[in-house]
């Protein structure tokens, strides 16, 4: 492999926002590239479609000469998935008025040992630096490919897509719950997990009083206002004797919030088993969110276990906040 970092680190790049949507071809994979726009729309955001191609596939890529590989992707006359993908991508932001096509374009291309195809990039430059970025890399597996691309570049947010079709095991993509999983738990930037991602309903987040969630709701606080969606806060307590426990979270997170010129339109406490209460609120919202280090008074409300479970039971979208 060369040892060309294709995703170097532009001057003044640290002070962006930087997103990163997994694109697979699923509805969910395009929906969760909507809300990236919704939240990425400003001059100050770049969006990074990301097409991670196994690198056994890559060997099966139909006799694909290098000379061929090295060729700008968007103009590749073969109809491989993951290019397919891009470009939808790519022109779907294009209807979304994100970028334009007239954009400066900046195609390159990494040697991959064992793929024909390689690493391949095309990056297109708008006013004010806003960048859009296609990125078709070959990993030994898609989690891997993901992760590595971590360790490349800072993300503020990672988007991936989880149709209903992850659950019966039909199919090995990126709505495979090994995969969602594996980058949720180790990406180092939050995670969402798209199902059924829409975009005015709201967010709802979750706490539980200690430092870490309360950390969790400002940075939410933030991504929510990017995309002017309102903010919900629940809390759950474990039994009627815990209650005032979860209020004083509750009415915690609001006063944070409040400090910061945040409206909170809802804020309510449950009791019972957390993961069903936060599963069973959730379809009244975009999105659920939850963190998944926090350790305060009502710590069986965000051990690691529980954030895990309501991303993977839930029935709309979840991100988890680190």
């Amino acid at each position: 492999m060369s040892e060309e970092n294709t995703d170097q680190v532009h001057e003044g790049e640290e002070d962006r926002f930087r997103i990163l949507v997994c694109i697979d071809g699923s509805d969910e994979s395009y929906r969760g590239l909507r809300y990236a726009a919704k939240l990425g729309g400003g001059v100050d955001a770049d969006i990074i479609l990301l097409y991670v191609r196994p690198i056994d596939q890559g060997l099966r890529s139909g006799g694909l000469q290098v000379n061929v590989a090295r060729q700008n992707m968007m103009d590749w006359g073969i109809d491989l998935p993951g290019i397919r993908y891009l470009k939808q991508g790519r022109d779907l932001l294009c209807e979304l008025g994100v970028m334009s096509m007239d954009w400066q374009e900046k195609f390159t291309h990494v040697d991959i040992s064992g793929s024909t195809l390689g690493d391949n990039k095309i990056e297109y430059i708008g006013p004010g630096g806003k960048e859009v970025v296609l990125k078709l890399k070959v990993a030994p597996s898609i989690a891997r490919g993901i992760l590595d691309q971590f360790e490349l570049n800072h993300y503020d947010l990672v988007i991936l897509g989880a149709s209903e079709r992850w659950r019966t095991g039909r199919t090995k993509s990126f709505r495979d719950p090994a995969v969602a999983e594996k980058i949720a738990f180790n990406a180092p930037c939050s995670v969402i997990v798209a199902r059924e991602l829409s975009i005015g309903s709201g967010h709802l987040i979750c706490t539980d009083g200690s430092p870490q969630s309360m950390d969790a709701v400002r940075r939410d606080a933030y991504l929510a206002s990017r995309c002017k969606c309102p903010i919900s806060l629940i809390s759950i307590a474990s039994d009627e004797e815990s209650r005032p426990e979860a209020e004083k979270a509750v009415a915690d997170a609001k006063a944070a919030l409040d400090v910061l010129g945040i409206e909170v339109v809802e804020a309510m406490v449950r009791v019972g088993d957390p993961v069903r209460e936060i599963v069973e609120a959730g379809p009244d919202y975009s999105l659920v969110v939850v963190s998944d280090t926090g350790k305060g008074m009502l710590e069986r409300f965000f051990m690691g276990s529980v954030a895990f479970k309501v991303m993977e039971t839930s029935y709309n979208s979840v991100m988890v906040v680190r």
